[in-house]
């Protein structure tokens, strides 16, 4: 029994370990998107009040990248969310086990 307990909370910690690390990794990632954007926006908002036509044309394809990278954030909180969701009922199913009441799940309250 108490073998138990000590497994399951060593499998909850390298779990959580596991998961602090692929946030940090998806956070810096999001973050130098959202560098590239801000430099992205300064560089249209310039092209536009330049008015000049080349540039009023570039910034067609400036914002498909501005664009795309909203999408591959969005992506990434996506997959964020999902990895948290996860780890939750991980480590949730990981102390129902280990806590005695014979491995039955937990009932959530659907707030």
């Amino acid at each position: 029994m108490e073998d138990d307990v000590f497994s399951g909370l060593a499998n909850s910690q390298q779990i959580e370990s596991k998961v602090v690390q692929a946030f940090q990794k998806s956070f810096v990632q999001v973050q130098n998107i959202l560098d590239q954007n801000r430099v992205l926006i300064s560089e249209i908002n310039q092209n536009h009040e330049s008015k000049i036509p080349d540039n009023l044309s570039r910034n067609v394809g400036l914002i498909w990248e501005l664009n795309n990278n909203i999408r591959r954030v969005v992506d990434l909180y996506t997959d964020l969310s999902n990895s948290f969701a996860k780890s939750m009922e991980a480590t949730s199913e990981g102390e129902t086990k280990s806590d005695g009441r014979g491995g039955q799940k937990r009932v959530r309250s659907g707030n």
